[in-house]
C-alpha cells in the first residue's frame, strides 16, 4: 500500500463551495479507483442519487421517501410525494419560524426536550455557532434535555427561570418515553412555580408529526410545528427541529444553515462521480474495508466548536448503516464501521497512541478550518499551531518512522482524508453536515443497505417495559418469558438495596 499522492484517474484535491477534500493519503491507485467507480456504476449509484432527490421510496422497508433535502430546498422547486408537492408545507413552516423569531421577547431560558435525532443536530449547531466570532445571538440559555436521568433535569431546573422559560418538546411520534416523561416533569415544575394552565400552554412548543397528540398534551395549536414521516429523525435538524437555532441566532442565520446544506445537495446531485465529494469519501472508506478490513474510523475536527460533530455523526452513520442484512434480507459483507472522535488537538493526547502504533488500522477524517475562531490577540498564533498539528498528524500516520527500537517505530500507512472549511459559520456548518449525510446515503447504496430505517433500536425498548415493571414491584423475581435468568438476578441485585 502506497500513500504517495500519485493517483491520475482522480484528482486527490477536490472542492465544492470552497470546502476542499484532499484524499491523497488514502493510498488508492488508479487501478483501485477504476474498480471503485466500476462498482458505483454497477450498483447504479447515479440512479440512486436521482431517486433520492426525486422523492422515490428509497426507504423500501417502510415504503417512504427520504426527503430531508426538501427541508433545505431554498429554491422551492417542486418536490413530489405521492403526486403532491411538499414545498408549500415546508415553506409555511419557514414562515412560521421567522414570525416566531420576530415576536419572541423576554425569554431567558429555552428547554429543548428531545432525544436522538431530536437532540444531536440542534445541540451541535447551537454549540458550534456559539463559537463563531461576532455571531448575532439573543444570549438565551439553551438547555438540551435528552437523558431520562434526573441529574440532567435537576441541573437544568436549578438554572432556568420559570417565569421567562419556554419549552420545546420534540418527538416525531410524540410518544417517545424519555421525551414525554421529561416534558411532564418540566410542566410540573412550571406549575409548582405558580404558572397557570394558560401560561403553561403558551410557554410550550411542540415539533412533531403527531399534531393531535401535541394538542392533547395541552399545547396551544399555534405552537405546534409539524414535520413529516418522510423525514428521518437523524436527518431532521433542517426542519422545525432546528427551531432553537433560529430563535437564538436569528432566522437569517438559520436560512444560511439551510443554504449551505442545499448547496452541498446540489453538488452531490450534479457533480460527476469522479468529482463528487460525498461519493469520493464513501468510496475511500469502502476501499479501506475491502483492502484492509477496517472495523472503525475516526473523525477529528481541529476546532473546539465542532466537538459535538463526532457524536452527531455516530448516530447518522451507525443508526443509518449499522446493519447485517441488505435491502433484500441477505447477509452483507460490509456495513458501517464503528465511528468515534473528538476535537483536535485534545484527541492527540487521548487515543492517538493507538492510531499510530496500535494493531488495528483506523482511517481518519481530519477536519480543519482556515480562519481562527476568535479575535483574541493570540488567535493567529494559536490557530497556526492547531493547523500544524492537524497536518503533522496526517503526515506521521501516513509515513510512519522506522528505528532500531521497536518501541519507537511507527508502522505508517494509516489512511486519512483532510477536509478544509474556509471558515466556520452557519453556511459551512450546514454544508459539512449535508456532506456527511450524503456520504452515508452513498455508503448505503454501495452496501445495498437501507440507510433510512432503524429497526434494531426497537427490541431493547420492548424488553425494558417488563423489566421496569419488575423494578417497580420490588422484591425477588424469577426468570420468565420476558426476563431471562441473568437479568432476573440483576433486577434482584438492584431491588435488594431499595
Amino acid at each position: 500500500m502506497s500513500l504517495k499522492p500519485a493517483a491520475k484517474l482522480i484528482n486527490t484535491n477536490l472542492s465544492a463551495h470552497e470546502i476542499a477534500l484532499d484524499s491523497a493519503y488514502q493510498g488508492i491507485d488508479d487501478a483501485a479507483w477504476t474498480s471503485l467507480f466500476g462498482l458505483a456504476k454497477k450498483v447504479k449509484l447515479e440512479q440512486f442519487i436521482a431517486d433520492l432527490f426525486a422523492g422515490k421510496p428509497v426507504n423500501n422497508s417502510e415504503n417512504r421517501p427520504a426527503l430531508h433535502s426538501a427541508l433545505r430546498n431554498l429554491n422551492k422547486t417542486s418536490v413530489l410525494v405521492n403526486g403532491q408537492d411538499v414545498m408549500p408545507e415546508v415553506t409555511e413552516v419557514w414562515r412560521r419560524i421567522e414570525a416566531l423569531c420576530n415576536k419572541w421577547v423576554g425569554v431567558t431560558d429555552v428547554i429543548h426536550i428531545g432525544i436522538g435525532g431530536s437532540d444531536f443536530g440542534p445541540r451541535l449547531a447551537i454549540e458550534a455557532l456559539a463559537h463563531v466570532p461576532d455571531v448575532d445571538s439573543r444570549g438565551m440559555r439553551i438547555h438540551f434535555l435528552a437523558n431520562i436521568d434526573t441529574a440532567d433535569l435537576n441541573r437544568i431546573l436549578q438554572r432556568a427561570l420559570p417565569n421567562s422559560t419556554r419549552v420545546i418538546i420534540v418527538s416525531k411520534s410524540f410518544t417517545t418515553l424519555e421525551t414525554m416523561m421529561n416534558a411532564k416533569a418540566v410542566v410540573k415544575w412550571l406549575k409548582d412555580h405558580g404558572r397557570t394552565d394558560s401560561q403553561i400552554s403558551h410557554a410550550l412548543y411542540a415539533v412533531t408529526a403527531n399534531v393531535r397528540a401535541a394538542k392533547s398534551f395541552g399545547i396551544d395549536p399555534n405552537n405546534v410545528y409539524p414535520f413529516w414521516d418522510w423525514v428521518g429523525g437523524r436527518y431532521s435538524v433542517w426542519s422545525a427541529v432546528g427551531l432553537p437555532i433560529a430563535l437564538q441566532f436569528g432566522f437569517d442565520t438559520f436560512k444560511q444553515f439551510l443554504a449551505g446544506a442545499h448547496a452541498m445537495d446540489q453538488h452531490f446531485k450534479s457533480a460527476p462521480l469522479e468529482e463528487n465529494l460525498p461519493v469520493i469519501m464513501a468510496l475511500s472508506l469502502l476501499y479501506q474495508q475491502q483492502k484492509h478490513h477496517i472495523k472503525s474510523y475516526a473523525v477529528i475536527p481541529y476546532a473546539d466548536a465542532l466537538d459535538w460533530f463526532p457524536k452527531w455523526l455516530q448516530q447518522l452513520d451507525m443508526e443509518s448503516n449499522g446493519k447485517s442484512v441488505d435491502r433484500d434480507g441477505k447477509s452483507v459483507k460490509f456495513s458501517c464501521p464503528v465511528v468515534f472522535g473528538s476535537s483536535g488537538s485534545n484527541a492527540q493526547h487521548s487515543y492517538f497512541q493507538l492510531l499510530h502504533q496500535g494493531t488495528e488500522m483506523i482511517p481518519i477524517d481530519f477536519i480543519a478550518i482556515r480562519e481562527p475562531m476568535s479575535h483574541l490577540p493570540e488567535a493567529k498564533e494559536h490557530h497556526r499551531i492547531l493547523l500544524s498539528n492537524c497536518l503533522a498528524q496526517a503526515q506521521a500516520l501516513a509515513h510512519g518512522k522506522k528505528t532500531d527500537n521497536p518501541n519507537n517505530t511507527y508502522p505508517g500507512k494509516r489512511p486519512s482524508n483532510l477536509l478544509i472549511l474556509p471558515k466556520l459559520n452557519a453556511f459551512y456548518l450546514g454544508a459539512l453536515l449535508a456532506l456527511y449525510e450524503n456520504r452515508a446515503a452513498t455508503l448505503g447504496a454501495l452496501w445495498n443497505i437501507n440507510s433510512f430505517d432503524q429497526p434494531g433500536v426497537e427490541l431493547g425498548k420492548v424488553l425494558a417495559k417488563p423489566i421496569e415493571a419488575a423494578l417497580k414491584a420490588g422484591g425477588n423475581i424469577q426468570a420468565n418469558e420476558d426476563i431471562d435468568a441473568i437479568t432476573a438476578n440483576r433486577i434482584n441485585l438492584i431491588n435488594q438495596f431499595h
